[in-house]
């Protein structure tokens, strides 16, 4: 079964990665989780490649040995240490400008990725 999830793996991520490739984005990190049914059958269990489980980054700011901006959930991860909801002025506030930040780094993954904008 390790043979079969590893081959699986290997060929979902090499088709992502290039479709992501042409439109200008690289597949920093990613997960998949899977699973098999009561007949031994291997399932994908879970969501995979949005920007809750995997990193995308802008092929033409990406630099070595530089995190460069993202499409994914990193963008919480910055906001949400709780220094920065302090520096705030409620946190409330600080709430709003998570989600706001988020909802606007996963519509342009979305638009980068799929061609569909929000606005």
């Amino acid at each position: 079964m390790a043979n079969a999830v590893r081959k699986a793996t290997l060929a979902i991520y090499a088709w992502a990665a290039a479709y992501a490739a042409e439109r200008g984005v690289i597949i920093a990190d990613t997960k998949f989780e899977f699973g098999t049914d009561e007949n031994g059958v291997l399932h994908i269990m879970d969501e995979m490649l949005t920007p809750d489980s995997s990193r995308f980054w802008p092929a033409d700011e990406y630099q070595v040995g530089i995190s460069p901006p993202s499409y994914d959930k990193q963008f919480v991860r910055g906001l949400s240490r709780a220094d920065r909801l302090e520096q705030d002025a409620t946190r409330a506030e600080g709430a709003q400008n998570v989600i706001d930040g988020t909802a606007a780094k996963y519509a342009e993954a979305l638009d980068k990725l799929a061609g569909i904008r929000l606005d």
